[in-house]
């Protein structure tokens, strides 16, 4: 019996905008679970409530026994042939972007009042952030990460300490996690970059120098959580690998991996000033087990490994995430005033919501734990502070009203920010 990886957090996604009159289209980094999410999760939930399995209409466009479909002048037919009566009709449609036209095609099926369409699509040009304008406004985007560390430990067999430490080497998607052994799941995630992402990003794009794609890779690899700009990455590749990259093409390809959700960007904001300030700014691993694979699980740093973690649960749970910058003056020894930039790991914000969060493995000393509050200290306004830590017993607030808790504790349970 194969293992099944409950995703309700999409699937209630999903259930929310029934028949809302807009084409549903789920996101996210290849073999996330997307097509799981649509043609198993979604699809029992339908057949469990009631509905007909004849008023599911699916197709799958990467199998070979329906190739012939990819062509609109026999999908659509088709399609029409299926819709025999006025009751509703819900269509799932996978790796949609392998129809030609696929857009107008949608656009028609949407129009009719008893079809709710649902999609997914990776690779080509339906690698698009865009969503809302490919699909001219009809569009209505659910973006899919692989696992949460929470979801993970729904299959994982063993204390939540060794399953955090997994989960940190090899990640989240669903195919690795389910994989027996180290060796399976290292040989996955390596075909999953070569022989999936990079292959897509070249094919999409068109990209000659796939070298210099797997160098800014791996350099990105070896800096999560550190702030960077294409200018320092230029240098990096001029000093190291001899190249004459420039930086608008180092841009270009940044923008490649994030159209493919094989990392984010993280802005900095000035806390003070209210204002992003251009660069530098951080970049995220959207799995973190693809991350290391990249660099040959060599620097597995658990600093910024679980700041990596902490930033990718913050999006997963609707946050927009951004990197905090505090300009203070201080007096230094002399009495002269100096000036210094603080930094807040992270500054999530959710409508109404907001939380300046630091990550800390460990808080060995006082003198460690005062480095990472004094940031708080300064901010004026009233807005939660947390410090998310490895080794923090029990969620619990200092004298400052500053909420200190585990990873564990914030991982697992959705409402932890709210402690």
């Amino acid at each position: 019996m194969d293992t099944e990886i409950k995703r309700d957090n999409y699937l209630e996604k999903l259930l929310v905008r029934r028949n809302n009159g807009l084409i549903k289209v789920v996101t996210g980094l290849r073999r996330c679970g997307k097509s799981y999410l649509l043609g198993t999760l979604f699809k029992n939930h339908l057949i469990n409530e009631g509905v007909p399995q004849d008023h599911i209409i699916e197709m799958s466009f990467d199998l070979f026994e329906n190739l012939e479909y990819r062509n609109p002048k026999v999908f659509y037919p088709w399609v029409q042939k299926q819709l025999k009566d006025d009751g509703q009709y819900y269509i799932l449609l996978d790796e949609v972007q392998l129809m030609q036209e696929f857009v107008s095609v949608l656009n028609g099926l949407a129009a009719k009042k008893n079809c709710d369409v649902y999609v997914t699509g990776s690779n080509a040009r339906f690698l698009s952030r865009d969503i809302a304008t490919e699909f001219g406004g009809r569009g209505d985007e659910v973006h899919m990460y692989p696992l949460s560390f929470a979801e993970f430990m729904t299959v994982y067999k063993g204390h939540y300490y060794d399953g955090f430490r997994e989960y940190m080497t090899y990640g989240g998607i669903p195919i690795v996690v389910l994989a027996q052994t180290p060796e399976q799941k290292m040989a996955l995630l390596d075909s999953l970059f070569t022989e999936t992402y990079i292959r897509d990003i070249r094919i999409r794009n068109k990209l000659r120098n796939v070298g210099e794609m797997g160098t800014l890779l791996d350099i990105l690899s070896s800096s999560v959580g550190s702030l960077t700009n294409p200018n320092k990455l230029c240098n990096t590749f001029h000093s190291v690998n001899k190249s004459k990259i420039t930086a608008t093409t180092i841009i270009k390809y940044i923008g490649y991996l994030e159209d493919s959700f094989l990392i984010e960007e993280a802005k900095r904001f000035d806390i003070r000033g209210k204002s992003y300030i251009g660069t530098p700014q951080k970049y995220y691993f959207t799995d973190l087990g693809l991350r290391n694979a990249r660099i040959g699980y060599r620097q597995t740093e658990v600093t910024h490994s679980m700041e990596n973690i902490i930033y990718n649960e913050l999006r997963i749970r609707g946050f927009k995430v951004d990197v905090g910058n505090l300009s203070i003056t201080e007096q230094d020894k002399n009495r002269k005033p100096v000036k210094k930039q603080l930094e807040v790991d992270f500054i999530c914000t959710k409508a109404s919501k907001k939380y300046y969060i630091q990550s800390a493995y460990l808080l060995e000393t006082p003198e460690k734990t005062k480095q990472e509050i004094r940031p708080f200290l300064k901010i004026s306004d009233s807005f939660k502070k947390i410090v998310i830590t490895s080794d923090t017993p029990a969620p619990f607030y200092t004298e400052d009203g500053i909420l200190m808790m585990s990873v564990y504790d914030f991982l697992l349970d959705s409402r932890s920010l709210d402690f």
